[in-house]
């Protein structure tokens, strides 16, 4: 009789009652998406789901609600994981996973036609010449060579003591700075 408010104050007492009857959380979402309210549509069946995983119809009701707010891809597996649990139903062979199949089409191909305006105007619009090879980019460049030629020639190890004495030592080529090896252990 169109009473969906009073329906949902009854789903929510029986609830109270029997907070584990998937049933009742099932009828719920479908009354919550009646009112077009499709978060808690969602979250209603994900509960459905949750206490009675076997639950076609509960699965079906997911699928429902998850195209109500434009998931299309989770509606697409909620409705097959329906199909595996009871194949043989038409409903959502016919109805759902169609109807979802063919908006996920039309979501592709409109993603195709907007990426290609894209491209489109990108190509249509002129890019700036930079000059990468000025005086002052190969004067960085330069400089920055260098500085990585330093610090590669700086050999650095990790020497541990016996007693648990952690010490990092840079050496470089030309002052070695290794101490006595029967006191440490050389670690990289």
């Amino acid at each position: 009789n169109y009473r969906y408010r009073e329906a949902l104050v009854k789903w929510d007492e029986a609830l109270q009652l029997t907070p584990e009857d998937a049933t009742l959380y099932e009828m719920k979402s479908q009354v919550l998406m009646s009112l077009h309210e499709m978060f808690p549509a969602v979250h209603a069946a994900e509960m459905a789901v949750q206490r009675n995983p076997r639950s076609w119809d509960a699965w079906q009701t997911l699928g429902r609600a998850q195209l109500g707010l434009g998931e299309i891809a989770l509606a697409i597996r909620s409705f097959q994981v329906s199909l595996h649990i009871f194949p043989m139903n038409p409903e959502v062979w016919k109805e759902d996973l169609s109807w979802a199949r063919k908006l996920q089409e039309q979501q592709k191909a409109t993603k195709t036609e907007s990426v290609q305006a894209l491209a489109k105007e990108l190509v249509q619009e002129s890019i700036p010449d930079y000059d990468f090879e000025s005086d002052e980019i190969v004067a960085v460049c330069a400089a920055i060579a260098e500085k990585e030629k330093a610090l590669s020639a700086a050999k650095t190890m990790v020497i541990v003591s016996a007693s648990g004495t952690v010490e990092t030592v840079t050496e470089q080529d030309n002052c070695p700075a290794t101490p006595d090896e029967t006191l440490f252990i050389r670690a990289r």
